[in-house]
C-alpha cells in the first residue's frame, strides 16, 4: 500500500501526521509513505528526523499582516497544483491523507480530482474553509469533537480523536521521574506553561510579569517559550534558581507533564489532545487569529464540560495570573478538572484513522 500523507506549517500539524504514519506502518507492514509539506515550513525538517520521506511544495497561506506579500500567491497556488500533481503521477498512492496546514489542500485536490481516495484529519472543532470545501469529495473524514455535521457530510464522519505522539498517550511516568528530569523539587507544586511549538508572546509576557506573584505561593515553573522569547525569559527567571526551569521546546513534553500539577496552554487541537491524555487541570488562553478562531471553540468545547478554564488572549495580562490564583488555591477545583479532562482523551487515535485510511485505499 502506498499512501501520501499531506500537511504541515506547526507541531500541531506535523506530530499527528507522524503518528498516523508510524500506525500504517505498524498495522501493514511494508506501507510505503510519502510526507508532503510546505518548502520552509518546520515540517521539511521534522520528518526526515522520525525517519520519512518528504517533499515540498511552494505553497503558502494569504497574509493578512502585511496583503503586498499576497502578490505572490496566485502564482504559489498553481505551481503548487502542479507540484502535487507530479507527486500524484511519481508516487502513484492508493490513498491520501491530509492533516492541515498549505500543503494540505493542494494534494488533497490533486488526489481528488484523479479519483484517488482522500481522508480528511480534522482536528480542531470548527472545520476550516478548505476542509469544508474537501469534504464534499472526500472517503472519510476524522474529527475529534461532536457536532462536526454542521461542516462535513454526517455520513463520512468518523469521531477518532486526534492523534497523539505514542510516546505521551502511552507513557507510564511518575511525577517524581517528571520532576526530577527538570532538577525540581518534588515538594513544591508545578505550573507548566506552553505556548505551542513557536510560543506565545502574550503568555510569555503575562507569566514574565507574574513570576515574582507565581513563585511567592511556592509554586515551580516550567515554561516553554519558543524561540524568540527565550533570552527575555531567562532574564526574568534568574532571580528565581531553579523554581523556574525555561526551555525554548521541550523535547520530553512527556516528562513535562507527568511533572506538572496544572498547565497554561494554547488550545490548539494536539496540545488539548494531549491535555485530555496527561489528564491535568488546564487553563487554555486560544492564540484568537487561528482559522475561524477554531483554538477558541477547541477551549470552550472542554470549559462547558468543566474540563478547563479559559483566558482571552487580550485579557492575559490582566487576567491569567488571576485565574491561575483561583486555581492555585482550590484544590477541589483541580481534582474535578483533572477528573472531567481526562474523560475525553483518546489514546488509539492514530491506530483508528490509520484503519480508516486501509479501509478507503485503492485495492
Amino acid at each position: 500500500m502506498k499512501v501520501v500523507i499531506a500537511g504541515g506549517g506547526t507541531g500541531g500539524h506535523i506530530f499527528p501526521a507522524v503518528a498516523i504514519g508510524h500506525a500504517l506502518q505498524r498495522l501493514q507492514p511494508g506501507t510505503e509513505l510519502l510526507f508532503v509539506g510546505a518548502n520552509g515550513k518546520m515540517e521539511m525538517e521534522k520528518v526526515p528526523q522520525e525517519g520519512f520521506r518528504i517533499v515540498g511544495l511552494d505553497i503558502a497561506g494569504f497574509n493578512r499582516s502585511n496583503l503586498l506579500k499576497n502578490i505572490t500567491l496566485p502564482f504559489k497556488l498553481w505551481k503548487s497544483r502542479q507540484q502535487a500533481n507530479a507527486v500524484i503521477r511519481d508516487f502513484q498512492p492508493d490513498a491520501v491523507v491530509g492533516v492541515g496546514g498549505f500543503a494540505s489542500f493542494p494534494m488533497l485536490y490533486a488526489a481528488q480530482s484523479k479519483g484517488i481516495p482522500t481522508l480528511i484529519q480534522e482536528q480542531n472543532s470548527f472545520a476550516g474553509k478548505s476542509n469544508k470545501i474537501l469534504g464534499k469529495k472526500a472517503a472519510a473524514i476524522c474529527v475529534a469533537y461532536d457536532g462536526m455535521d454542521r461542516f462535513f457530510p454526517k455520513d463520512k464522519i468518523i469521531v477518532t480523536g486526534n492523534p497523539v505522539r505514542a510516546r505521551i498517550a502511552h507513557a507510564h511516568i511518575t511525577r517524581d521521574e517528571g520532576v526530577a528530569a527538570f532538577n525540581l523539587d518534588p515538594a513544591r507544586k508545578t505550573v507548566l506553561v506552553v505556548g505551542g511549538s513557536l510560543g506565545a508572546k502574550t503568555i510569555n509576557e503575562a507569566i514574565a510579569a507574574g513570576l515574582k506573584t507565581i513563585t511567592n505561593w511556592g509554586l515551580q515553573v516550567i515554561w516553554q517559550t519558543g524561540k524568540l522569547f527565550t533570552e527575555e525569559a531567562r532574564k526574568a527567571a534568574a532571580l528565581y534558581g531553579r523554581q523556574v526551569v525555561v526551555q525554548e521546546f521541550i523535547k520530553n513534553m512527556e516528562y513535562a507533564y507527568a511533572a506538572a500539577d496544572m498547565v497554561v496552554s494554547r488550545a490548539g487541537a494536539l496540545a488539548s489532545a494531549e491535555l485530555c491524555i496527561a489528564g491535568k487541570p488546564v487553563i487554555f488562553v486560544p492564540y484568537p487569529f487561528a482559522a475561524e478562531d477554531h483554538q477558541t471553540s477547541n477551549a470552550l468545547a472542554l470549559v462547558e464540560h468543566n474540563a478547563a478554564m479559559m483566558v482571552k488572549d487580550n485579557d492575559a495580562d490582566t487576567d491569567l495570573v488571576k485565574k491561575l490564583d483561583t486555581l492555585v488555591h482550590d484544590e477541589q477545583m483541580q481534582e474535578l478538572m483533572a477528573a472531567n479532562i481526562v474523560k475525553h482523551g483518546i489514546k488509539d487515535a492514530d491506530e483508528r484513522i490509520a484503519k480508516k485510511v486501509i479501509a478507503i485505499s485503492r485495492k
